[in-house]
């Protein structure tokens, strides 16, 4: 995926694999680059526009929405994990908060900007999306929804000329799972979403069904 002169919108951009993102965009030449995050972001490059953007709040999102007026790129980022063991409603509707709906509003809201510049819907997963952890079981449900809302949105706007992507992340060393002491690859490696991102959504590797306008339902991708 080529972002030289583009505008792009990370969400979760504070820390971790979203301050990874920001630094890998603006090394490969995007004009503008959105970070939305809950809290102040550091940041002295003149191309970057701060964005206070919780996830969670239809406020702060309409109010993002309306602070950009273009926008080529949406990554979705931001992201929860709690150890859990399901017990816990409260926890998991916090996970499907953030890490399913989150998406899904950043999606829709900035949907009109990417439908105008014919742009591009990152996601950013999660393995545990199709293989559980059960230490994380709720972090795992949430991402499996979202692995799900991103191959129904691929269907549905392939029409509108927006094109969506799952990037589907194995460990990394970040806050989140700092807790895991297994392998990890560091959010500035080339083996983890700073350079995923714009390697690999160029592709998919899961057929869907289009909408199509013939009589039959569908035609394979």
């Amino acid at each position: 995926m080529n972002i030289a002169n583009k505008t792009v919108l990370i969400t979760g951009a504070n820390r971790g694999i979203g301050r990874a993102l920001v630094t890998e965009a603006l090394r490969r030449g995007a004009k503008r680059v959105y970070a939305g995050t809950r809290s102040a972001l550091q940041n002295t490059d003149k191309r970057v526009t701060p964005l206070t953007l919780d996830v969670t709040s239809v406020s702060e999102i309409q109010r993002a929405a309306d602070d950009v007026d273009s926008l080529d790129v949406l990554i979705n980022n931001a992201g929860v994990a709690i150890y859990d063991d399901l017990s816990n409603f409260d926890v998991i509707e916090q996970h499907l908060a953030v890490n399913f709906l989150g998406p899904l509003k950043v999606t829709q809201a900035f949907l009109p900007l990417l439908s105008r510049s014919k742009g591009a819907i990152v996601n950013n997963l999660s393995l545990a999306s199709l293989a559980p952890l059960p230490v994380v079981p709720a972090y795992s449900i949430s991402k499996a929804a979202a692995f799900n809302m991103t191959q129904s949105l691929r269907a549905l706007l392939a029409g509108q000329g927006v094109t969506v992507h799952a990037v589907v992340l194995g460990p990394v060393d970040t806050d989140m799972n700092r807790g895991f002491e297994i392998p990890k690859a560091s959010p500035e490696s080339g083996r983890c979403a700073s350079s995923m991102v714009w390697r690999r959504a160029k592709r998919t590797s899961f057929p869907i069904l289009r909408p199509c306008p013939s009589p039959r339902a569908g035609a394979l991708a």
